[in-house]
Parts: structure tokens; C-alpha cells; sequence
């Protein structure tokens, strides 16, 4: 016959292995789910990691959103900084004021960049352009107006500073 005592320790030693096993079935849960986790945010560093990478390798301005339009961006003028990290278009703006004899203003910018300067609606994103480049280091402005005034001028920078005249 068996051992009443035997059997009472052999069954509470069971119970205290199936409370164990419970727990580390619980345990080993929670660490793959852990582990899957980490896997996905791996994963979404490495796509982060490799847009930044690209990012930073192209010298070209990038085109950013705002309002969920696109929109370019022009980097403050600084003294290692080349024109050709500007958008073409606002290459092709530098490039015609600095061909001017001297200051210019937004029609004649508009005319040598190739915009319909008769359609006011196509002259007034040239002269917020101006703007930029001017509030940037890009351009100096030579004189503002107000509304009885002559029209605002705009000069090229020489590369040490100077208006060109």
C-alpha cells in the first residue's frame, strides 16, 4: 500500500511545480512580447536612422511641409555657405540682380527671371522671394517704401559684404 504522507508531499510538490510553471509561462509571455517589441522599434531606427543619413548627405535644400504644402527651404546666408545650396529658382533671382548694373527692382527681376510681370498675381511671389533672400543675407535691400515713395530696390552681395552698385 502507499504511503499517505508520500503521496500528500508528492501531490503539494506537484502543485507548487504547476504554480511555478504558471509563473514562468507568464514570465516567458511578457519576454517575448518584450523582445517583439524591441524588434519593431529596431526596425523603425534603422528607417529613421537611414532617412536622416540621406538627409544629411544631400547639400541641396530639402522641400518641407507647412499647412501640408510643400514648401522650399532657404538657408540663412553664412559665410561657408555657397549659392548653390539655394533652390533654382531663387539661383536664378540672385543671378539676375547681380547682372543689374545696379539696384533693381522686382519688374526687372521678374523680366530676366522669365515671369509675366503685366500679371500682378505672378510678380508678387517674386518680390516675397526678394523678401526671403533679403531677410536670409542673400540680398540688401537699398531702400523701403512707404506707400508715396519710389518702389524698393534690390542690390546683389559681393562675397565679402558689400553692396554692388
Amino acid at each position: 500500500m502507499l504511503d499517505p504522507e508520500l503521496l500528500e508531499r508528492i501531490t503539494a510538490r506537484r502543485a507548487e511545480l504547476d504554480e511555478l510553471e504558471e509563473l514562468l509561462a507568464k514570465q516567458l509571455g511578457e519576454v517575448r512580447a518584450e523582445r517583439d517589441e524591441l524588434a519593431v522599434a529596431e526596425r523603425v531606427l534603422e528607417r529613421v536612422s537611414e532617412q536622416l543619413a540621406g538627409e544629411r548627405a544631400s547639400a541641396a535644400p530639402m522641400p518641407g511641409q507647412v499647412g501640408g504644402q510643400a514648401v522650399m527651404l532657404v538657408p540663412h546666408r553664412t559665410s561657408g555657405l555657397e549659392e548653390t545650396t539655394l533652390p533654382p529658382d531663387y539661383q536664378r533671382i540672385l543671378a539676375a540682380v547681380r547682372q543689374a548694373a545696379g539696384p533693381v527692382m522686382a519688374r526687372e527681376v521678374g523680366e530676366a527671371v522669365g515671369v509675366d510681370i503685366s500679371v500682378k498675381a505672378k510678380l508678387e511671389p517674386l518680390r516675397s522671394k526678394l523678401v526671403r533672400l533679403v531677410d536670409r543675407g542673400w540680398l540688401r535691400e537699398t531702400a523701403r517704401r512707404p506707400v508715396h515713395h519710389p518702389p524698393v530696390t534690390w542690390n546683389a552681395i559681393i562675397r565679402n559684404g558689400s553692396a554692388r552698385a
